[in-house]
């Protein structure tokens, strides 16, 4: 049976996600606030980067004593550092709640929240849907564990897992459905990652405030559509260390988040997509499937980067999520 905090917490998440692709790179954060007698009284969550974090908008809605003695539910656990906004900590204490329950402690090593709570003598309850609320924050997670961009791949093929014919026919597999999708999900990233390979080939436009093209040899035209709009970064063996001949990808992830990018959307061809699979760089994976067979195995193939002889070596993926888009079937798995 859901208790009530799970339920409370539940609510807490399904604020936060409000906030998603507007708080960038701060954590999605909800929040909910019961009286003294169990009543909800006030819910807020993180609006926008800079904003009042989620406790501190809940809690400035209500009369000084209306929270004495109640209860607040966070997802992630309140900030007890100086940073665009004050201690959520010392807001939450000098209210005088009773009772603090948290989805996930922050793993953001300034962050001691749980800590100042109890030694204001404040009941704190930890790990509420704990794996729920690391989902929900998990490209805030890797970049500050990992000081990296999260990395989602896009895939559309064929149910055999072609994305072109041999002679490079690709146009078009997957619905105007999914690329519309397509479009709508370019939005929820910082960058858009592609290939020299795939703007040589295809000549995509790939509207978007950022990108960042692996051009190793500097092939790609200037005159190429998808110079027309957005910043570019392109990483060449002038500006990026090779690793087995090719661009050190993991490298050009580095650049990309000390450029201020903590998630990029990853379209290209399957030696890249194999290659970032290979190196374990890949969060994410979300794979169009378009009712198609191809039948010729010398067609191109969404991930074409390793030499695997044993099914024991394969990737195995987490499927969170599947979806009907138009005439085909998304697929999100975590990696």
């Amino acid at each position: 049976m859901q208790t009530n905090d799970e339920k409370y917490m539940k609510e807490c998440i399904r604020l936060a996600l409000k906030g998603c692709g507007k708080v960038s790179p701060n954590p999605m954060v909800g929040c909910v606030v019961l009286d003294r007698s169990g009543k909800l009284v006030s819910k807020g969550y993180h609006k926008k980067y800079g904003g009042n974090h989620a406790e501190r908008d809940a809690l400035l809605k209500l009369k000084n004593n209306e929270a004495e003695g109640g209860t607040l539910y966070v997802n992630l656990e309140p900030c007890s550092h100086y940073g665009k906004t004050p201690p959520c900590v010392d807001l939450i204490i000098e209210r005088k709640l009773k009772r603090v329950v948290v989805g996930m402690k922050d793993v953001n090593p300034k962050v001691d929240g749980i800590s100042r709570l109890l030694d204001a003598g404040i009941d704190v309850t930890t790990g509420v849907l704990e794996e729920d609320a690391k989902f929900l924050n998990r490209v805030f997670i890797k970049n500050m564990t990992k000081k990296l961009p999260y990395v989602v791949l896009k895939t559309a093929t064929t149910m055999d897992g072609k994305i072109a014919t041999a002679n490079g026919d690709s146009k078009w597999i997957t619905s105007n459905e999914s690329r519309a999708e397509v479009y709508k999900m370019r939005k929820n990233f910082d960058c858009i990652l592609t290939s020299s390979n795939t703007v040589i080939a295809d000549n995509p436009k790939m509207e978007h405030c950022f990108k960042c093209i692996l051009d190793k040899s500097g092939r790609v035209s200037e005159k190429s559509k998808i110079f027309e709009q957005g910043k570019i970064y392109v990483a060449t063996k002038e500006n990026t260390p090779l690793k087995n001949g090719e661009l050190d990808i993991k490298s050009v992830l580095k650049t990309l988040y000390k450029k201020g990018i903590y998630s990029v959307f990853v379209e290209c061809g399957g030696t890249l997509a194999g290659a970032f699979l290979k190196e374990n760089l890949v969060d994410e994976i979300y794979q169009f499937i378009a009712p198609k067979i191809l039948n010729d195995n010398s067609g191109k193939s969404c991930f074409d980067g390793d030499d695997v002889t044993k099914i024991s070596k394969a990737k195995h993926l987490k499927i969170y999520e599947t979806k009907q888009i138009g005439e085909d079937l998304l697929i999100k798995s975590l990696v």
